[in-house]
């Protein structure tokens, strides 16, 4: 794990004069601490092989210029197809050699403007755009499985024809593009860097009235709100509710913030027939009449996300500066009023960039929907035992590989209340350490009789001689309070049992947010030797929770 406090350094390496690109990448990023670097251009092969403790590599390169063949057919010459492909071979070669140890930032390759065979252009064996086509989906095969390499969409930065790069320029400084193109770039990498540092946006709270559908519905009623039908408003409202639901299908969570009566909004989204929204897309909503801030703050204790993961978009300018003034960590974008600019204005934020995507995250909504579930009978039934023996927990155990790794990387770097360590490892770091017999570690999925939660937890150990050390002790805070801590610390005491360990010492190392770890521990039954220290008896053993089925697959 890097210290906090150490620049990273960024290295940009490029086939042009990249240094336009740099002094506003470097005015962007003014509050981080990264020391950005030009590497001399036109040496993309020789950098990439060189040395280097950088910590993220931006590579922008020009098909024409870094494949000779491909340069060939620029010039309109019959080249063998197969000899591009190869040179796209040494160059993601040389890519995944370098990302060993670091990120790297990869642009996918654009066509010269006034390049081409004209119509002839996609003709398979023939057209440039054809042949640069296969070059870009290639390099992304041949990276795919590599978690440090990102191939960036470079088409968002350059506007096709020849506007975007300056001939002039390029001729007297070798400055490829223009200026307007830099920028482009630097607001995606930013968002990108962002999303890589943990971030990243993760819930968004919408208004109703005027938001996603127009007109006000405790006046109108569901009939008479504006939303899809022959209405270029309604349309474009409709158009706004795809566009969150895109965003809902990829992880992002949807919430409700309005001024409105429950029983009459809710009707509108249950029975409205161009309502793409539906009760079950929202992972809770606060439909009354008490100010917005309070509504926000009970929405994040509900899902368990800090204000700093929030957006909250409302039309109504008065109610966005009172969130923004009493919520400074929730993100409040100004919103324009015409709603057929909502899905630009959606698009334009670029604050949900996420550098892994698996199950769990496409089926986020359907867990918290769930968990809305269980709340409802835990009240029903007031009483906790009750509430547990009627969840019908199951707990599944599964030893971390090629299938799981991915969620678990991303629960090292996401995970910060129930984390006994909050050390942050990269896939490559966590095979490493695995490496080591004397280590185990455990990936853990959990279901009730409302849903499966997924994989939520992470629990390892390392043995050395009799004494044994939970090293990880990491769960998602969504399936906190349900005895499934006290099944961690059970399957870690039978991990290190198998390794010969006779007992197992805890260390909590606290953080700013990391103190519910330190309540679980004081409240599992554990020998507490200091204030952030315990141990357990290995030969005795850990009694696992009543309440929780226990199932292994190894």
């Amino acid at each position: 794990m890097k210290n906090s406090n150490k620049t990273d350094l960024i290295r940009i390496i490029s086939d042009f004069n990249a240094g336009p690109f740099s002094g506003l990448l470097t005015n962007k990023l003014g509050n981080y601490n990264f020391e950005i670097v030009v590497t001399p251009y036109g040496q993309v092969f020789q950098t990439l092989a060189s040395p280097s403790e950088s910590w993220l590599d931006i590579v922008w390169t020009t098909p024409e210029r870094c494949l000779p063949t491909f340069n060939k057919a620029c010039q309109l010459e019959e080249i063998d197809e197969k000899s591009v492909l190869y040179e796209v071979e040494i160059f993601a070669d040389s890519l995944i050699a370098a990302s060993e140890n670091r990120k790297i930032f990869v642009a996918a390759w654009i066509l010269p403007p006034n390049t081409g065979y004209g119509m002839l252009d996609w003709r398979n064996s023939l057209g440039l755009s054809n042949l640069l086509a296969k070059c870009n989906l290639f390099l992304a095969e041949k990276i795919k499985t590599n978690n440090n390499i990102y191939m960036l969409p470079t088409h968002s930065w350059v506007q096709e024809g020849a506007n975007s790069i300056s001939k002039k320029m390029w001729y007297a400084t070798k400055v490829l593009f223009v200026t307007e193109v830099f920028e482009r770039a630097v607001k995606h990498i930013v968002n990108y860097i962002d999303a890589i540092k943990g971030k990243s946006r993760r819930l968004i709270i919408i208004d109703l009235d005027d938001t996603i559908w127009g007109g006000v519905v405790g006046e109108n009623g569901w009939q008479g709100i504006r939303l899809g039908g022959h209405d270029y408003i309604g349309e474009a409202f409709k158009d706004f509710q795809l566009a969150l639901k895109a965003l809902s299908n990829r992880g992002i969570q949807l919430a409700i913030s309005s001024k409105n009566d429950e029983i009459v909004a809710l009707e509108a989204i249950d029975r409205h027939p161009e309502m793409i929204l539906k009760k079950s897309d929202f992972a809770g909503w606060r439909i009354n009449w008490h100010d917005k801030a309070s509504n926000i703050s009970d929405l994040a204790n509900e899902v368990r996300l800090g204000f700093e993961s929030i957006v909250f978009i409302d039309d109504n300018p008065a109610e966005r500066s009172l969130v923004a003034e009493a919520l400074p960590e929730v993100l409040v974008p100004p919103w324009p009023k015409d709603p057929a600019e909502y899905v630009g204005a959606l698009n334009s934020l670029g604050c949900f960039e996420t550098p892994l995507l698996n199950i769990e995250d496409r089926k986020r909504t359907i867990m918290y929907v769930a968990e809305r579930a269980r709340r409802n009978i835990k009240n029903d039934i007031g009483n906790i035992d009750g509430w547990l023996k009627k969840l019908g927990t199951q707990v599944t155990s599964n030893h971390v590989n090629q299938d799981n790794i991915s969620r678990v990387t991303q629960l090292f770097n996401k995970t910060n209340q129930l984390n006994l360590s909050t050390r942050r490892l990269s896939q490559e770091e966590i095979l490493n350490w695995l490496a080591n017999k004397n280590r185990s570690m455990l990936a853990i999925s959990v279901s009730d009789q409302f849903g499966d939660s997924g994989l939520v937890g992470v629990v390892s150990v390392e043995a050395s001689g009799d004494r044994g050390q939970l090293v990880d002790f990491i769960l998602s805070c969504r399936v906190m309070g349900r005895q499934i801590e006290q099944t961690l610390i059970h399957l870690a005491v039978s991990e290190l049992a198998s390794l010969g360990a006779k007992v197992m010492e805890i260390v909590h190392l606290p953080t700013d947010r990391n103190r519910p770890t330190l309540e679980v521990l004081e409240k599992s039954n554990l020998e507490k030797i200091k204030d952030n220290e315990f141990k357990v008896n290995i030969v005795l053993g850990y009694k696992k929770p009543d309440f929780v089925e226990l199932k292994y697959n190894v």
